[in-house]
């Protein structure tokens, strides 16, 4: 049985990590702007079975690999630290621009915004990270059966991150608007949202723990 302590603490994490600019964040606004509200949704679509993805992942037990060969929990850890670094760069160089002021992009067909959705997803560091490392946490062998508690546990983080994502979806166009009409504070949100990528990749590469083994 899932404790509520363990509900409100993966909600917590999921929260933060959406409200974090990263790789969905930007592809969602970028195409939300450029193409309009239905376009975002059906990017989302994509990101949804992403998040599925890995949540059946997590449930078949697959970050036991990770516990049982260290290195290829580093490796991961390490790419995604290095993927975040790149964003953050192509953010903070000079001329880099805002994920609320995008460049025009074609007109995607439904097929290639959700397919991009999903493999934006599931390159995502932040996702894969959670689910092989952060979600374990959370789970009490003592209290049942493992994948269950993994599915409950999955599904929470996943309603949370769609809801946020959705909102953001919706309200882009008026989001990069204002910014628009306020260079400034364009800016202060590039800024702002490189700082944030840097800061999370070099926390990642600094992280020393190891992924948490859950047996049922």
């Amino acid at each position: 049985m899932v404790t509520v302590g363990a509900l409100v603490g993966i909600g917590l994490v999921a929260l933060g990590l959406v409200l974090t600019p990263g790789p969905n964040m930007v592809y969602l606004v970028s195409r939300s702007v450029t193409q309009g509200r239905r376009a975002g949704l059906i990017s989302l679509l994509g990101v949804a079975v992403g998040f599925l993805v890995y949540l059946a992942a997590a449930v078949a037990g697959i970050a036991t690999v990770f516990v049982l060969v260290p290195p290829l929990y580093t490796a991961v850890k390490l790419a995604g630290a290095a993927y975040l670094l790149w964003l953050a760069w192509r953010t903070l160089r000079p001329g880099g621009r805002s994920a609320f002021a995008p460049e025009p992009l074609p007109a995607d067909r439904p097929r290639r915004l959700f397919t991009m959705g999903l493999v934006t997803n599931l390159l995502n560091p932040k996702i894969a990270i959670l689910y092989v490392s952060l979600l374990p946490q959370f789970i009490d062998p003592a209290g049942g059966h493992v994948a269950a508690q993994s599915l409950l546990l999955g599904l929470t983080q996943i309603v949370i991150a769609l809801t946020v994502n959705a909102l953001i979806v919706l309200t882009a166009g008026g989001i990069a608007a204002f910014f628009a009409r306020r260079p400034f504070w364009l800016r202060v949100q590039r800024w702002v949202m490189g700082t944030v990528l840097a800061g999370l990749a070099v926390r990642i590469a600094a992280d020393r723990s190891r992924a948490a083994l859950v047996t049922s």
